[in-house]
């Protein structure tokens, strides 16, 4: 059975595991694979903790999704980043672990990422999903989050990211 939950920061190294997993199984193909390849989960699990011993402020929570006390997923998530969407919500990130993928994980924590959500007065939401990445849209449009036509390119050191944004009614 899944048990959703609040992260903490004991939970970085196995956030930190399912993150770097994930993003190696589902951007293959899609990101420079130099990139997936030199991803270290213990440099990810040192971020995580920061990020969990001090969140961002318009964070509300994260939350990891386990099963027999094996941390599988997570998903993380608040108020909107983007100027002027902070009346929205916005799930910041969810992934989880490859070897659960079709297994429940990753819809038990987005179904409790838009509760709280809702419970924290926002009415909708949005996520950005790598351009590309059809196993996601797949997941969001099975789960009622629709593509508005918006785009960005997001510019990081190492790499550069276009993403489309899916939005949801969550009340």
């Amino acid at each position: 059975m899944i048990r959703v939950r609040s992260a903490v920061a004991e939970d970085a190294p196995a956030i930190a595991r399912v993150h770097v997993r994930s993003w190696q199984s589902g951007y293959r193909g899609l990101m420079d694979q130099g990139i997936l390849d030199a991803m270290s989960i213990d440099d990810r699990a040192a971020r995580w903790v920061s990020i969990l011993q001090e969140p961002h402020p318009l964070t509300i929570d994260t939350l990891v999704a386990e099963i027999e006390d094996e941390v599988l997923g997570w998903v993380s998530f608040g108020a909107g980043r983007d100027e002027g969407a902070d009346a929205d919500g916005e799930v910041y990130g969810i992934y989880s672990d490859p070897g659960v993928w079709s297994r429940g994980t990753g819809y038990a924590l987005l179904n409790a990422a838009e509760a709280t959500l809702v419970a924290a007065g926002h009415q909708a939401a949005f996520l950005w999903v790598l351009d590309g990445n059809e196993r996601a849209d797949r997941f969001y449009a099975r789960n009622g989050w629709d593509e508005d036509g918006a785009t960005k390119v997001d510019e990081r050191p190492d790499m550069t990211l276009r993403e489309h944004r899916r939005v949801k009614h969550l009340r």
